[in-house]
């Protein structure tokens, strides 16, 4: 299926979650904030599949000082 991650059409398996996704990027999901079609996702929807179509944003925490 397609969806749309940060921008850029990306093809991924029927049935991956958000959860699946990240580990894909090789991103922790304590450490991004996840946008899915507009709104916030809660970590709580992370296990559930996302669907052809999907907008997914994916923003990442950078520490600085």
């Amino acid at each position: 299926m397609k969806v749309l991650l940060n921008g850029d059409e990306k093809e991924i398996a029927d049935g991956t979650t958000i959860r699946q996704l990240l580990a894909q990027l090789s991103l922790t999901p304590e450490k991004v904030a996840i946008e899915l079609n507009k709104r916030l996702a809660r970590s709580d929807r992370y296990d559930l599949p996302l669907h052809d179509g999907d907008e997914i944003e994916i923003v990442t925490f950078v520490g600085g000082g």
